[in-house]
């Protein structure tokens, strides 16, 4: 029988995941003050925790991260009165995908979307090209890291490195876009803070896979956070009594190694999907806790609502893949579950034999439409 509530394995995201009764006890006993008046003393805490964790002077407490990556920029380019910043993102990135529309309305910042690797770093060639053409207005250059459309892979210090030392020649701010730069340094070994390093300001997301029920951080200098805090208020983001939100935030940063875990269910994940006929899998050079697949035959949006009828939730993306993320809400026990109902979800796609443009005088060829789609993904993206 087909599953037609919500998914009883939900991968779509791991925002899904859902406070603990520890955190809710560290909710109900959180000593509070007023943030806007800057005396909330366990907000206060989390801000000086998480600027140690990334190495940066201060820290910022946000409610979401889009919010953290919407001032970010705005607040680089300096006081009020300045011209709002010229953005470089990858074309991929979230920011570029699914926050360009918040930028321009809400920051008067128009998006520039560069090309990026397979690894996900923006092409150094094609970056360089668009610095060098210069601005009237400050410049920011933005790096994600994971890089979620490219199944989360981590990009390391050095990666981070080789764009920010271009963008700093042309006299560039580089932002991390770190929502899972937790994720990044428990796949690379390595300390958050060696990832932040070459970047100007970090955006850190706590609700991910740390599992925190909401919070970002927005983290740089002194001078950045004071900007940034103005402009929070400005855009309605700050909050009162908030020790309520940065208490379980704090239990969250204690359980940073535990994404060790969601890495080893993902790749567990990653081997079983891999094994299915007819399924092609993104393959990150460093994986972390996400995992993309693609069905021959089958688009995105009917891949994902076949398996939400086996009770799967994945979430389909316009590049031709379903994602995967993987989170503490999940076991080797779901991991079966979900590569049984992919198996049985491709097992009932039909084999079409190969196609060629000659069999298509309208043009409506399978690479003809594969172009069409890109160029109508990009459109929309930027």
């Amino acid at each position: 029988m087909a599953w037609t509530g919500s998914p009883r394995l939900d991968f779509r995201s791991d925002t899904r995941t859902v406070p603990d009764a520890r955190m809710r006890e560290a909710m109900a006993e959180a000593e509070v003050g007023d943030d806007v008046y800057g005396d909330d003393p366990t907000v206060a805490l989390l801000e000086e925790r998480v600027a140690e964790l990334l190495g940066t002077e201060a820290a910022l407490l946000m409610p979401t991260g889009t919010m953290a990556n919407l001032i970010a920029p705005l607040a680089a380019s300096g006081p009020p009165e300045s011209p709002a910043p010229r953005v470089i993102a990858g074309a991929d990135t979230h920011m570029a995908f699914l926050e360009a529309d918040g930028l321009r309305r809400f920051g008067g910042v128009e998006l520039i979307p560069v090309a990026q690797r397979p690894d996900g770093l923006p092409d150094l060639d094609a970056l360089a090209a668009l610095l060098a053409t210069g601005a009237d207005s400050p410049t920011v250059v933005c790096v994600e890291n994971t890089s979620m459309m490219h199944s989360g892979n981590a990009l390391d210090a050095q990666a981070t490195g080789s764009v920010a030392a271009l963008a700093h020649r042309y006299g560039a701010h580089v932002h991390l876009d770190g929502a899972r730069l937790a994720n990044a340094a428990v796949a690379l070994g390595v300390p958050p803070a060696e990832l932040a390093g070459p970047a100007d300001s970090v955006a850190f997301s706590v609700s991910k896979g740390l599992g925190a029920p909401a919070g970002g951080l927005l983290c740089g200098s002194r001078e950045y956070v004071a900007r940034a805090r103005e402009l929070r208020g400005w855009l309605g983001g700050s909050l009162h009594q908030a020790g309520v939100v940065a208490a379980p935030a704090l239990l969250a940063l204690g359980r940073l190694p535990d994404l060790a875990a969601d890495h080893e269910t993902a790749a567990a994940l990653a081997s079983g999907v891999a094994s299915v006929p007819g399924v092609e899998l993104m393959r990150p050079p460093r994986p972390t806790n996400m995992v993309m697949a693609r069905l021959a035959g089958l688009a995105p949006d009917e891949c994902a609502a076949r398996l939400a009828g086996h009770g799967i939730g994945v979430l389909p993306l316009p590049n031709g893949y379903v994602r995967f993320v993987t989170h503490r809400a999940h076991d080797m026990i779901g991991v079966r579950e979900a590569v049984r109902a992919l198996a049985t979800v491709a097992a009932g796609v039909p084999k079409a034999r190969p196609a060629t443009d000659g069999d298509h005088p309208d043009g409506n060829s399978p690479r003809h439409q594969r172009r069409k789609h890109d160029n109508e993904a990009t459109s929309a993206r930027t």
